[in-house]
């Protein structure tokens, strides 16, 4: 069973690795490639990260429930996987041509696009992996540094080749989508033992348990930390490079320098997603959100007061720590505070459909604002609204019940250990 544990664990870090690949490839120059290539505006570019909000915000639901009804079922992962493997010819002979001629037609188009493929994509991948390693027996943490190895892998060639020519970029989107089939292919956990596979014995999903997930206020307070700090960094984050090139004498080599900081930002990430369940575990869940959500603060903040490249590269560096903590806290909190057989809904639902929902709201009045008032001036208003939302999150997340773990009178050197793996191993 051991060499079993071992091929499933490097296989689901396969798949993280080339989907964040696709992802990366196709997505963390968008705006760049808005503005540069296809010559939209800072508010124009705002509806089409709007527009992409919409078609994730129907997607994700859709997506969650059907994740959790199929269980390990790959067939879910399948489709993703044909659409990423079409990102290039669509990108480049449909999607661009569209935006140039119509932007509104080739923001509808694209998002939808986007969604299903990417956009709503991360979530079922993301709980996927949550799931199996639930099952399986390791860290949730080391198998999804996996996926920001992958999206450090591709913003670093993403930001030269696009240089010399932007289309390379998508055309190693559909090669990586070509290794996720690929490496999906030899993923079959039906030839494992099924009771190894079923500990919990739990019960087939519902749609009367998903209305019941609704009902609940504990996850409304969940949702208000998710749209009103992680869904304000998004819009944050959307435009970003596009701010930090401006620093530069010339775009190209702004948006060089930027694919390598990116880069260098994902592989620290990598590293500390390794330590984050020992932190998390640490602070509690509740906690760890909190503190992931004071770092976004600091650095929404910090780039707004920024005045050199410097100043602006350390504060995107921040982000290396604040995405390992964030995500352990998220799926930790789920896991004590709700159903885990529910876990893609709410982490579709309650994590990145909130995000999307923040973003379809604010994504044209903050590209409204960039034209208008500049970055640095937004920045430092769209950091008063994550304080003010980290402020009332404090008082409306639930602290982590007590756990038989944080009772046991092991010494450190045993203890950490057993801490560590109980952050994604959750039991019902």
């Amino acid at each position: 069973m051991q060499q079993t544990v071992k091929r499933e664990y490097w296989l689901i870090s396969g798949l993280l690795f080339f989907f964040f690949f696709a992802w990366s490839s196709s997505y963390s120059l968008f705006s760049i490639w808005l503005h540069r290539v296809i010559g939209l505006s800072g508010a124009e570019t705002g509806y089409v990260f709007a527009a992409n909000a919409v078609a994730a915000l129907l997607i994700q639901p859709f997506y969650g429930a059907l994740q959790d009804r199929l269980g390990l079922s790959r067939k879910l992962l399948v489709w993703i996987g044909l659409l990423l493997c079409a990102a290039a010819p669509f990108s480049i002979y449909v999607y661009g041509n569209l935006l140039a001629q119509n932007v509104v037609l080739g923001a509808v188009v694209g998002a939808a696009f986007l969604a299903l493929a990417m956009l709503a994509g991360v979530g079922v991948i993301e709980s996927y992996t949550e799931r199996v390693s639930r099952h399986m027996g390791f860290e949730f943490g080391t198998t999804r540094m996996w996926g920001s190895l992958g999206w450090a892998a591709a913003t670093c060639v993403a930001g030269v080749v696009f240089n010399i020519d932007p289309d390379i970029a998508f055309y190693m989107s559909s090669a990586a989508g070509v290794m996720f089939l690929l490496i999906l292919s030899q993923l079959d956990l039906n030839r494992l033992n099924p009771p190894g596979l079923q500990k919990s014995g739990a019960a087939p999903v519902r749609m009367a348990d998903l209305w019941q997930l609704l009902k609940m206020p504990h996850f409304w307070a969940f949702s208000v930390y998710l749209t009103g700090v992680c869904g304000i960094y998004m819009i944050y984050e959307q435009q970003f490079p596009v701010y930090f090139a401006s620093f530069f004498a010339t775009p190209q080599e702004g948006t060089s320098a930027y694919g390598y900081l990116n880069s260098s930002q994902v592989l620290i990430e990598a590293a500390l997603l390794l330590l984050a369940p020992w932190l998390v575990s640490r602070t509690g869940a509740k906690y760890g959100l909190i503190l992931a959500g004071a770092i976004m603060f600091v650095r929404i903040l910090g780039s707004g007061l920024a005045t050199d490249v410097w100043t602006v590269a350390a504060c995107k560096m921040l982000h290396a720590i604040e995405v390992p903590i964030l995500l352990v806290s998220v799926f930790k909190y789920i896991s004590l505070n709700f159903d885990v057989r529910l876990s893609a809904s709410i982490y579709l639902v309650g994590f990145h459909f909130a995000q999307q929902l923040t973003a379809m709201l604010l994504s044209p009045v903050v590209g409204y604002g960039y034209d208008q008032f500049g970055f640095a001036n937004v920045y430092i208003l769209m950091a008063g609204l994550v304080g003010a939302c980290l402020l009332l999150s404090w008082n409306l997340l639930r602290p982590d019940p007590v756990r038989a773990v944080e009772k046991t009178a092991l010494p450190d050197a045993l203890a950490l250990p057993a801490i560590a793996q109980s952050v994604t191993r959750y039991e019902p």
